[in-house]
């Protein structure tokens, strides 16, 4: 599996022939100038396919650009009942989930479980309840807890089968921060942690070099990526 990251929560997966693309924020994006922007318009970073969009919540640096992918890749949004809906109502192709069953798609199962966030679109439509993705695929099990605090809910993840890598937020304030997020680790069972929502704004900055050391005093592997920078797991 290949995993790259765009900045803030966004990231692209791709797990055998499909890709997956995570919470897109890119045109409101602070760390994104008007040249990537122009870009992403024209050409989207040379991506030729994105067959799924998968939407943790509705907060605008979570959706943002939901619309203009989704259009462009004629992608099938996977997100909670009310999200799913307010997409759907727009044309787009959606797939609606709620905390319950893990779900079959190509790329392999999927199950919407908790996140203790809040969900509204910037326009003041209800987003339903936050949440994340727990994704188990031949090639591994990946979290995907989206914004959320650190909950006891996440011991049972790793219940479900062992997870190769989770996506936590680290830079607190909205979410977990890093002592936070290195629990939650311990929780779920899991020592590679690819660290996000930080940095993207004033009140979430973090110490990235503090960071790492924490996590490597606690026998784990933070990543923290540069924009664009890819990983394999």
């Amino acid at each position: 599996m290949e995993l790259t990251y765009f900045t803030h929560s966004t990231c692209l997966l791709k797990i055998r022939e499909y890709s997956l693309l995570i919470d897109p924020f890119f045109t409101e994006n602070p760390f994104f100038q008007e040249k990537e922007k122009t870009l992403l318009r024209e050409d989207f970073f040379s991506i030729k396919k994105l067959e799924y969009i998968l939407i943790t919540h509705a907060h605008y640096d979570h959706v943002c650009d939901v619309e203009f992918i989704a259009r462009r890749f004629n992608s099938l949004i996977i997100s909670n009942y009310e999200i799913s809906s307010y997409y759907d109502k727009i044309g787009l192709q959606t797939y609606g989930i709620n905390y319950g069953s893990f779900i079959s798609f190509p790329f392999g199962y999927i199950k919407y479980v908790w996140a203790s966030h809040s969900s509204v679109f910037k326009d003041g439509t209800y987003g339903g309840n936050p949440g994340g993705f727990l994704l188990h695929t031949e090639k591994g099990n990946i979290y995907i807890s989206g914004d959320t605090s650190l909950t006891y809910e996440m011991k049972l993840i790793p219940t479900f089968g062992k997870i190769k890598i989770s996506i936590l937020p680290i830079g607190g304030i909205y979410t977990m921060d890093i002592e936070e997020a290195i629990i939650a680790s311990s929780f779920l069972k899991c020592d590679k942690i690819l660290g996000v929502h930080y940095n993207t704004f004033k009140p979430i900055q973090i110490n990235k070099k503090l960071a790492i050391k924490r996590f490597s005093e606690k026998k784990k592997k933070l990543f923290l990526l540069e924009k664009g920078e890819k990983i394999l797991f």
